[in-house]
């Protein structure tokens, strides 16, 4: 007699059902939105969303009540640097990626050093360095922004590279395996989903605690910038709150994905679905041809709903 085996239901596979259930359900909304271009090109705006909060993934997971406010400043912020220091030619582009990387790694490392040794809540933290980038940013361009996106950073992240599929979608991929390896088979994701769980707990078992806060903070910056120049390469241009439109749903996409807003507990594969979720539902609100302002009160009224979901799971853990 076979055995009937049950499949377990995680939130990220719930997450990528909803995804498939949300693309078939714009086929009856909208005549022709079920084809493969289309596909493709929702997964394209879910890649750049999905890389933006994977830094994000990192800063929830590792609890505290971490969550990164500084995210769309620092997307902006490399976006301009990238935009300025390439000034159309391709052989400054990695110049650029590197200048971006940077800015956004020590932003990070501020905010790391702020939560882990000044006790600073991460809320009020980043949201502080946010207003210091947002400053930073109109210090350099003075309201002005002169510069160029490199034809080459249009034609591997947005246009078709293989098969018709745009570069942005397997440099996903390859973060998606990166981060994967990171958080699991890495003694660094051991510790970040233990400080997760219980920093006393943690600390106690020889866990340096405040250096892997620091380190969490300062790749969710470099993660952010990254983000930023994946986004000019689609974009073509900048603008002073080019970032700006990302934070709210790079907190929804972690939620949305499964990861626990207490830390511990999650994964990137998760982020990856919520962002689908996310990029679908904007789309299909799109093709209903409904106001910006109800995009906004929907993705608002979901984060709200799985927050008050997730925050039951368990209580915020210090």
């Amino acid at each position: 007699m076979s055995k009937l085996k049950s499949v377990k239901l995680t939130p990220p596979f719930i997450a990528l059902l909803l995804a498939i259930g949300l693309f078939l359900l714009g086929g009856i909304i909208r005549p022709g939105f079920v084809n493969t271009d289309q596909a493709i090109n929702i997964v394209r705006l879910a890649a750049f969303l999905g890389i933006i909060a994977a830094g994000q993934t990192l800063v929830i997971l590792s609890g505290g009540e971490g969550i990164d406010l500084s995210i769309g400043a620092v997307v902006t912020l490399a976006a301009i640097l990238t935009f300025r220091i390439n000034a159309g030619q391709n052989e400054l582009v990695p110049l650029a990626l590197i200048v971006a990387l940077a800015a956004g790694t020590v932003i990070g490392l501020l905010n790391g050093l702020g939560v882990a040794l000044l006790k600073v809540p991460p809320l009020v933290m980043t949201l502080g360095m946010a207003g210091v980038v947002q400053g930073l940013v109109l210090a350099i361009t003075q309201g002005i922004l002169a510069g160029d996106t490199a034809p080459m950073m249009g034609k591997y992240i947005s246009s078709p590279l293989i098969i018709g599929i745009p570069g942005v979608i397997f440099i996903w991929i390859f973060l998606a395996v990166l981060m994967w390896l990171l958080l699991e088979r890495s003694t660094y994701g051991k510790q970040l989903f233990g400080i997760g769980v219980n920093r006393t707990t943690s600390r106690l078992s020889g866990v340096r605690v405040p250096l892997v806060v620091i380190v969490t903070y300062s790749i969710s910056g470099l993660l952010a910038a990254f983000g930023g120049f994946m986004l000019l390469g689609f974009t073509q241009t900048v603008f002073l709150n080019l970032g700006g439109p990302y934070l709210f749903p790079s907190v929804a996409a972690v939620v949305v994905g499964g990861t626990a807003l207490a830390g511990g507990k999650g994964s990137y594969w998760g982020t990856m679905a919520g962002a689908l979720v996310l990029t679908l539902i904007t789309s299909l609100l799109t093709a209903m041809q409904l106001p910006e302002a109800f995009k906004q009160i929907t993705l608002g009224v979901i984060l709200l709903v799985l927050i008050s979901v997730y925050g039951r799971q368990r209580g915020l853990r210090q």
